[in-house]
């Protein structure tokens, strides 16, 4: 099958109204599985027209099949995502006489009352808003449903490395008991490590029962590296992979704003920030000499989002910054550079981000990065060099998910009011860990009234309506704890939401806040509604945001890419001179804590012992516990070194780790890390620290570690 046999009216638009002249590889290759209704994964670079690979194949399906009523889900991560497709589902739709529409958090509700009046073809929308119409009293899920075959999930990757992916997979089990029938999955990524494992766990319970496949017939086999060219010049020479990757030191945020400021005037640049407060405060800094700024961020108001984001699309000279919400697909524009702040967290992210840029025809991608200090240099560095390798990392789901189970559990007794007590499982289809090991957690809930039993039914119990049923129980449809933010608003005009901490944290004269890159002087404060009203001033504005920065804990491929690189080899990306000296300087800073044949355990001048690890920090958070005799108790734990007893020789350390890769410890947990796993409290404690324990633990990077050969040195003395 190919091009020609998608259905006759898509080829004609395709032809007439797109202008194509033919399909991309992967679009021509998706068409054959996909119109046979198998499962599938398409990988291709960001504007890689994979929602042509998936759409074209189901649309000719849904008109050779006849379906009826909603009959395909597209899944985003994102509703600015969902924003930015609806047009081009709506054009697709349009040309077999078919329909699509949007349903999300901010659709209004009287589109909500048409959607459930006249179902659309294909219902664009997130995993929050289909678990709130599986449990809302206004839909009759089970109609509505009816007729689902298909779900397109795009940006699957971004789902399954966290919680949402567990929620997900969850729903679309309940979404495929309620249709009768089993749902194809196709689902949509950028470059990552492991597609086949992807692709099974997106199978979910059919994984090795349906057929499916990975389709990237535009990637380079995983390991390839690109034929590189040489540059020459001030840098010193230097050999770069094709695309225009630089790599500098800057030293601090406001030559980071010099350099962004100088740098490619007239041209349309993306600047990512690790951060909010990077965001705020960069975008302040860039105004202030005079650049054309917009800003992009998750605690910005949506219409304030929408504003720079179109701004920004219809833009020339200018720069937009942003978090990682402008990482996806969505749409700002034709831009002409990409600029990192320090390094993002994994290399995939890295590939997205390169992806915005180049896509004219003849334009080359590029990413500029700024590093703001050492650490910054030496995180971007082992990323590149990673990069440079080959090397992208695999999605893996968070372990354990116990509070997702809860949830789940909760969620399903609210969609149908009375579930029989040994009949829940099967709304899972024997998909893990929602089966027969859930059965501790369903005692749990009973016993502590978050459900009720009643002649063999389960159902919602008062504790269940206590903590989750305000508001129609729409908490229990999102699966995250966001920290309490205070709305910040001008009048009635809503800009955004910051820290409450920047309202109670003492300050001399007026307080003032910076969102949105402006600054605001605080007028009045609605302590009982959480809202904060301020008024415009020039300048003296502070931003700040609390959040879990785990996250981004370096991991150990990571950490040990530093280590490489502090021994000496280069990414092999365009150094320019400042990136140059400063690397120099961290190799001879570094140069006694890192060792190419090992790891070292170093007694420094004031007696402090380190073992350099350079293992990542799960990691050695996974060796603290595990030597929780000779590691020193309660320090915090970073991606290169562990604190140890000043007492200990190597006598003490071969006994101590004779056999310790077959007796790994989890590391101890955190009361504060546990209230931000939602629904921990619906679980039994012992249940809740070992599912946070298990996702802290890195097991395997942790035995490799203590392998390796190691050798005591004492400096300074």
């Amino acid at each position: 099958m190919s091009a020609a046999d998608l259905d006759p009216a898509l080829v004609h638009h395709i032809v007439n109204t797109l202008g194509w002249r033919s399909l991309r590889p992967l679009q021509e290759e998706a068409v054959t599985p996909l119109a046979d209704g198998n499962d599938a994964v398409l990988l291709a670079p960001t504007a890689g027209g994979k929602t042509e690979a998936a759409v074209f194949p189901l649309l000719t399906r849904m008109t050779e099949r006849r379906w009826s009523g909603t009959s395909v889900l597209y899944v985003c991560p994102l509703k600015a995502l969902l924003n930015n497709l609806l047009p081009r589902l709506e054009t697709y739709t349009s040309w077999l006489g078919r329909t699509a529409a949007l349903w999300h958090g901010d659709t209004p509700a009287g589109f909500r009352k048409r959607i459930l009046t006249a179902r659309p073809d294909v219902l664009l929308t997130t995993p929050e808003s289909l678990e709130a119409m599986l449990v809302s009293v206004n839909v009759d899920h089970a109609s509505f449903f009816s007729g689902l075959q298909a779900v397109v999930v795009d940006e699957v990757h971004a789902f399954a490395g966290d919680d949402r992916g567990w929620h997900l997979l969850a729903v679309l089990e309940r979404l495929q008991r309620v249709a009768g029938s089993p749902l194809q999955r196709v689902g949509l990524s950028a470059t990552i490590g492991n597609p086949e494992a992807l692709l099974q766990w997106l199978q979910g319970s059919g994984a090795g029962k349906r057929p499916g496949r990975v389709i990237a017939p535009e990637l380079p086999p995983r390991g390839s590296v690109p034929s590189p060219t040489t540059l020459g010049g001030a840098t010193g020479a230097a050999v770069v992979p094709p695309g225009d990757i630089q790599l500098d030191h800057v030293g601090s945020l406001d030559n980071a704003a010099t350099v962004i400021a100088a740098l490619h005037r007239g041209e349309k640049r993306l600047v990512f920030c690790e951060s909010r407060r990077y965001v705020e405060e960069l975008g302040e800094k860039l105004r202030a000499k005079g650049v054309t700024t917009f800003l992009s961020h998750a605690s910005l108001s949506l219409d304030e989002r929408r504003r720079a984001e179109t701004a920004f699309a219809e833009a020339r000279d200018c720069v937009i910054i942003s978090t990682s919400t402008l990482e996806l697909g969505i749409d700002v524009g034709d831009l002409d550079r990409v600029i990192q702040i320090d390094a993002p967290g994994s290399v995939a992210s890295f590939l997205q981000r390169l992806g915005r840029s180049g896509r004219r025809e003849g334009a080359l991608r590029n990413c500029l990065f700024l590093v703001l200090d050492e650490d910054g240099l030496l995180e971007a560095a082992g990323l590149l060099l990673k990069w440079s390798q080959g090397w992208v990392e695999p999605v893996v789901a968070p372990p354990e998910p116990r509070h997702i189970v809860a949830q789940q559990l909760l969620a399903l007794c609210l969609q149908e009011h009375r579930v029989g007590e040994h009949l829940w499982q099967e709304w899972w289809n024997g998909l893990d860990p929602f089966g027969s090991s859930a059965e501790p957690i369903v005692r749990h809930l009973v016993d502590q009234g978050y459900l009720d039993r009643d002649g063999g039914m389960l159902f919602i119990g008062p504790e269940a309506e206590r903590r989750f049923g305000h508001r129609h129980f729409m908490s229990l449809t999102a699966v995250f704890t966001a920290p309490p933010q205070f709305t910040v608003l001008q009048g009635r005009q809503e800009i955004g939401r910051i820290d409450p901490s920047l309202l109670t944290e003492r300050v001399d004269g007026p307080r003032r806040l910076l969102l949105a890159g402006r600054s605001w002087q605080v007028t009045y404060i609605d302590w009982r509604r959480k809202r904060c009203f301020v008024e415009p001033v020039d300048s003296g504005g502070k931003a700040k945001w609390s959040g879990a920065g785990f996250g981004m804990a370096g991991s150990y491929e990571l950490t040990r890419a530093e280590r490489q690189v502090l021994l000496g080899e280069d990414p092999p990306v365009a150094l320019t001179p400042r990136a140059i000296r400063a690397l120099r300087q961290a190799r001879e800073a570094y140069l006694e804590r890192v060792h190419p044949a090992g790891t070292l355990i170093i007694r420094d001048s004031g007696g402090q012992m380190r073992w350099w690890t350079w293992a990542g920090h799960r990691a050695n958070a996974t060796l603290a516990a595990t030597l929780d005799g000779v590691a020193v108790p309660g320090q915090a734990v970073n991606d290169r070194w562990i604190r140890l007893r000043e007492d200990l020789d190597p006598t003490a350390w071969k006994a101590v780790t004779a056999e310790a890769a077959e007796r790994l410890c989890l590391p101890a947990t955190d009361e504060r890390a546990l209230r931000g796993l939602k629904f921990a409290d619906a679980l039994p404690p012992r249940l809740s620290e070992a599912t946070l324990a298990a996702r802290m633990a890195d097991m395997d990077s942790s035995a490799l570690a203590l392998s390796e050969p190691m050798r005591f040195v004492s400096l300074g003395r």
